[in-house]
């Protein structure tokens, strides 16, 4: 005879698990998808040779400050 108290539990707990993970915030935002749209735009905005530059040298100050690094022009 199949334990009835079992399978509900089991599948109950199951449920529960599938709820919790759905009502999640953070569920259907990526911070890949967000950084890679914003690097996109800047590269669109970045047409001439001086405009790229400029992109280049805030992205390395980007890094250097996340990183802890002192500004390279200080």
């Amino acid at each position: 005879m199949i334990d009835y108290f079992a399978l509900a539990l089991g599948h109950g707990l199951l449920a529960i698990a599938l709820l919790r993970l759905m009502l999640r915030e953070g569920l259907d935002a990526d911070p890949l998808i967000g950084a890679l749209k914003a690097e996109t735009e800047g590269n669109r905005k970045a047409t001439s040779v001086a405009g790229r530059n400029a992109a280049r040298r805030a992205k390395i100050n980007e890094h250097d400050e996340a990183e802890g690094d002192p500004p390279a022009d200080a």
